[in-house]
């Protein structure tokens, strides 16, 4: 037998072209976690359907968002000015059901949720695989985003991740929490001493806690 599910998806138009919610909603929530995907990637990251799967049991309504250059089945993410375009059109229904937001996201989602958090009101930025700096390129740091939130804030940060290694972030007004082994999507190597469920459970723990820790 199937079970129920209240799972439920809507489009949104935004000045950036129309985008896609899906939500997770929790049964009493106080607040709603709005995630976006990267720039490689949807809503299927392991990370966010995690996510997605965990914290409606703990009071957190889980959104997760579908840019508009996904919806529109384009290969390549816009530049990030067209990001920020569109989430700020996403915003109001983000908003909509009346609760505190953390606004979030994995890769050029968390960028997106750094530069506009105060913009927009957000109550706390999740940046999940936060792209310190292009592979290879650590002199092209956006250490600023990541330090500019002006909300409380964790980064989740695979050990192994080439866009930024843990070890590798500045100090700051941010907490960071670390997934051993893991890479920019969170996969671990087989021969790792944590299995990659073992490493996506370090993901939704902290995030559930840190979640329970805001006012």
């Amino acid at each position: 037998m199937t079970p129920k599910t209240d799972v439920t998806t809507e489009t949104v138009v935004t000045d950036a072209g129309t985008a896609r919610i899906t939500w997770h909603p929790a049964r009493k929530a106080r607040l709603v976690l709005a995630a976006s995907h990267g720039a490689g990637g949807g809503i299927e990251a392991r990370d966010l359907r995690g996510l997605a799967a965990r914290l409606p049991a703990q009071g957190v309504s889980v959104a997760l968002v579908e840019q508009p250059w996904r919806v529109a089945g384009k290969k390549l993410a816009p530049a990030p000015k067209t990001l920020d375009l569109g989430w700020r059109g996403l915003w109001p229904v983000l908003a909509k059901p009346g609760l505190p937001v953390i606004s979030g996201g994995r890769s050029a989602g968390a960028r997106v949720a750094c530069r506009t958090a105060v913009e927009l009101g957000a109550h706390a930025v999740l940046a999940l695989s936060f792209p310190l700096h292009p592979p290879g390129k650590p002199e092209k740091s956006r250490a600023d985003e990541l330090l500019g939130t002006g909300v409380p804030t964790l980064v989740v940060q695979g050990g192994n991740d080439p866009f930024g290694k843990p070890e590798e972030f500045p100090e700051g007004d941010y907490e960071l929490v670390e997934v051993p082994y893991g890479d920019h999507g969170f996969a671990v190597p087989k021969r790792a001493p944590v299995t990659q469920d073992e490493a996506v459970t370090v993901i939704t723990d902290r995030v559930a806690a840190w979640a329970g820790s805001l006012g």
